[in-house]
């Protein structure tokens, strides 16, 4: 992220609506919530609101999953 905020520091407006645009576009391409946290100096909670006000359909817990395993014959 080119610009960084400060820790702590409101976001809003324009700034708030680029800031989630970018989160949702990094959430959406595989970027984990805790990663995007700690790539803006944000809190994971900050993070997940965000991306939730941005209307992101949030990923389970756990990361990528394997598919069903079809039943052995």
């Amino acid at each position: 992220m080119a610009e960084t905020l400060k820790k702590g520091s409101r976001v809003t407006g324009a700034a708030r609506d680029k800031l989630a645009a970018d989160l949702k576009k990094k959430y959406d391409s595989g970027a984990s919530i805790r990663a995007l946290a700690e790539e803006t100096g944000r809190s994971y909670g900050f993070v997940h609101r965000m991306l939730s006000e941005s209307g992101v359909t949030l990923r389970g817990r756990g990361g990528a999953t394997r598919g069903k395993k079809t039943p052995a014959s």
